[in-house]
């Protein structure tokens, strides 16, 4: 049964990491699919390698300077990020922005630490200093602990993933109670970042929501992830790397569908409150490739049995988790969210956006 008690009113909403994949298709969703929107886009990106803002040179195009605005900075450079709150009235924020790739995270750990656990820490500074009674235009004040309050109508929304909470056996799902159990730098990252967000809440009152999701693919996805990379290596007729026994299995959520689910927490999850977000796919990786082939045969006309001799088993990575699903009852049953893709047909977009890429 659908609940939906909060609605939140939203103009001003600070998107971190919009450069990126999610973050991008978010941007793309919100001033192009949401028309219950009216309000403004603050993209805070750095531009590391995951990052291209001429991805979004046609929303630009369309909306900078009214509805879209771009700022090339750090979430770790404070007297950025307080400039930010101010310059735009920031009423919202949605942190996309993080370091992601768990492969990066066992050679590199330190750039996700410091992004990913202090990049938020500096973000809810901010949000905790830009919202308090009296900074900004609010009606209506919640209290905090040391006196302080918080404006109403403001929400800080952090994305996260299902790696946080470890591995799974053969059966069973993780759900918003599950406890975190993370197996990489990256997933520890980002379980200290949901740490730190939900104990604002607590000790400051700050309005939070989050969300965990299951494995993101869909159009623009940088190709060091394994749908887009093993798309592209089959035009490119590149060796298809697969780790260990290909027999891992990952739950498969189009990019879009994710980004509905947000817009819905954000305007109307309750406070506090953490939402699973999944696409109810799940699939070992070796069944996800062969489905690849099957569609990248189709689409260029090459013989999928000379695809299919490019496969590489490869070295198993350190701590790769065996099976993530996610039980997705608790957004569909109190938001009314539910994915409109299904996983055949997101395939098939995807595959056709990275063919027209390499054309």
């Amino acid at each position: 049964m659908k609940s939906m008690k909060m609605i939140r009113s939203l103009q001003n909403i600070l998107v971190t990491g919009g450069a990126g994949f999610i973050g991008g298709n978010f941007i793309r969703v919100m001033l192009e699919k949401t028309p219950d929107f009216t309000g403004r886009i603050i993209n805070m990106d750095a531009l590391t390698y995951a990052g291209d803002a001429a991805s979004l040179t046609d929303i630009e195009k369309k909306y900078g300077g009214s509805r879209y605005h771009f700022e090339h900075k750090d979430i770790r450079d404070k007297a950025a990020v307080d400039n930010i709150f101010k310059k735009y009235a920031i009423d919202t924020v949605v942190h996309f922005a993080a370091e992601t790739h768990v492969d990066r995270s066992i050679v590199k750990p330190d750039d996700f630490i410091t992004t990913n656990v202090m990049g938020t820490f500096t973000l809810l500074e901010a949000a905790r200093a830009a919202w308090r009674n009296g900074n900004s235009a609010g009606n209506g004040v919640v209290p905090v602990a040391g006196g302080d309050s918080i404006r109403s109508g403001v929400v800080f929304h952090q994305i996260s993933t299902d790696e946080v909470y470890g591995s799974l056996g053969d059966s069973g799902y993780f759900t918003e109670t599950t406890p975190y159990s993370p197996r990489s730098p990256y997933s520890a990252s980002k379980a200290g970042a949901d740490h730190l967000v939900m104990a604002y809440h607590h000790t400051y009152k700050l309005p939070v929501t989050l969300s965990n999701c299951s494995n993101n693919y869909g159009p623009y996805q940088f190709p060091e992830k394994l749908i887009p990379l093993m798309i592209l290596n089959m035009l490119n007729g590149k060796p298809l790397p697969v780790y260990g026994d290909g027999k891992n299995i990952r739950d498969w959520l189009f990019v879009e569908d994710h980004n509905r689910a947000v817009w819905l927490i954000l305007k109307h999850g309750r406070t506090g409150e953490k939402y699973n977000i999944g696409g109810e796919n799940e699939l070992e990786n070796i069944h996800l490739l062969r489905l690849l082939m099957k569609i990248v045969a189709k689409k260029t006309g090459r013989d999928i049995k000379e695809i299919e001799k490019t496969i590489n088993f490869v070295k198993d990575r350190p701590g790769h988790d065996r099976r993530y699903a996610i039980d997705c009852s608790k957004i569909k049953n109190e938001l009314g969210w539910q994915q409109s893709v299904n996983f055949e047909e997101g395939l098939e977009k995807t595959v056709d956006w990275y063919i027209d890429l390499v054309r």
